[in-house]
């Protein structure tokens, strides 16, 4: 039997589902003693690698996750006593779930059975990471907000940049700075919100100092899609940088979303079972509390850099959007959110949606066929699909015509987008 001794000196590989939320996440394990890091980059070997195991029929995201944990056992210092991989878990209809028995099976080919995998699951809103499961899922929950922050941040600079590559620069030094405030090994979660919200701060006025010309605001693309495509930049062909090069700006939807409906989903599943006056109600309301808090604290000093830019105030308004398409009580998961989330982004005077997803995903898939009957009944919005397999062809000529439609409606659209009042 494993002590919590040993599994802190397990090397734990984060996948990177993005490069920020794998660092801040990373860091939060840290914060408990673990030697964390985000899995290897991406590139061609990942994809071999992972398809030795796979039989073509899998996701992409699959692939590459599998590849790149493949690549780290690669490395020469590797020792299987002390590796470990975080592999979260889900149900409902995606092949997510699948994730977790597949790599178990090929370690168990590969003689490696002493191999750890770290496997939290929706189904307790990603809870269930033993004794210290408390602190790490508070700490990890400010990590994302803070991840999704610099994101946010980042997006809504880059493409007025004066100096290209400074944004980019700036990016990973504002990333380190708020990882090595996560990573200290403290209880008092109140220090470490302080202490992250001064570093906020600090990152907020560095991007603010950053030389850009806002003086021609360019279309604002919203981005919806399967929550790892979109946000891994290898698996999707790096197409948000593509949508700047063509005169776009991006609005990535963020990792804390599917928090947030993870959460709610434990609750109306409570009410569900006619448990809403229940102690296992009271700990979802409390959790939700929480998490608002931190959420409200954290953003406070950033209120004006994202005037304009504003989530949704709680993810049942995404839903309710979604729901004259896709109810929530017939559909799950990420197909609601994206429907509800494009819907919402209309609403603030977007351009235009690029909804990305793996090849043959079903989420994608219907959603596919739900936006064009949103798009006309909110003024002929544009809403572009866009699959990925890892063999992606004539991705500029499709990102060209998609922009040529964005800027169309740009020019002729009623909802008025609103700008930061600095």
């Amino acid at each position: 039997m494993q002590t919590a001794t040993h599994k802190k000196r397990i090397k734990l590989y984060i996948p990177q589902m993005s490069y920020e939320a794998a660092r801040v996440t990373a860091a939060a394990f840290q914060s408990i003693g673990f030697d964390a890091q985000p899995s290897p980059h991406s590139d061609t070997r990942t994809l071999e690698l992972g398809a030795q195991y796979l039989s073509g029929e899998e996701c992409l995201p699959e692939k590459i996750t599998l590849g790149n944990f493949l690549k780290a056992m690669e490395a020469p210092d590797f020792d299987p006593e002390y590796t470990g991989f975080l592999m979260p878990t889900a149900g409902g209809p995606c092949r997510f779930g699948q994730y977790r028995p597949l790599f178990q099976k090929i370690l168990k080919e590969m003689k490696l059975p002493q191999v750890r995998i770290f496997s939290p699951t929706s189904s307790d809103g990603y809870e269930g990471f033993g004794d210290e499961a408390k602190h790490l899922f508070h700490t990890m929950w400010i990590a994302l907000i803070a991840g999704d922050i610099l994101r946010k941040l980042h997006l809504k600079t880059r493409p007025y940049e004066i100096e290209k590559g400074s944004a980019n620069a700036l990016f990973q030094c504002c990333l380190d700075d708020i990882c090595n405030v996560l990573a200290e090994p403290t209880t008092n979660m109140r220090s470490k919100r302080q202490k992250l919200k001064a570093v906020l701060i600090d990152v907020r006025d560095k991007y603010r100092a950053l030389p850009a010309d806002y003086s021609n605001p360019r279309p604002l693309i919203g981005i919806v899609g399967e929550i790892y495509c979109r946000l891994n930049e290898f698996s999707n062909n790096f197409l948000v940088e593509k949508i700047e090069e063509f005169g776009g700006e991006a609005w990535m939807s963020d990792v804390i979303e599917w928090g947030w409906y993870t959460n709610d989903e434990q609750r109306w599943k409570l009410d569900k079972a006619g448990k809403r006056i229940s102690l296992d109600m009271l700990k979802v309301k409390i959790k939700q509390w929480v998490m608002h808090r931190d959420e409200k604290y954290l953003m406070a000093p950033l209120v004006q850099d994202f005037n304009g830019y504003e989530e949704p105030r709680h993810v049942h308004e995404v839903l309710e959007l979604s729901r004259p398409y896709l109810p929530r009580e017939s559909a799950l998961g990420e197909m609601v959110l994206n429907v509800g989330k494009s819907i919402y982004l209309y609403n603030k005077g977007a351009d235009g949606i690029v909804d990305i997803s793996p090849f043959s995903c079903m989420n994608g898939i219907v959603c596919e066929v739900v936006y064009p009957q949103v798009s006309k009944a909110h003024n002929n919005f544009p809403i572009r699909s866009f699959y990925f397999d890892g063999n992606q062809s004539e991705l500029d000529r499709d990102v060209g015509i998609f922009m040529e439609l964005a800027k169309n409606y740009m020019r002729k659209k009623t909802v008025i987008r609103k700008f930061p009042s600095l």
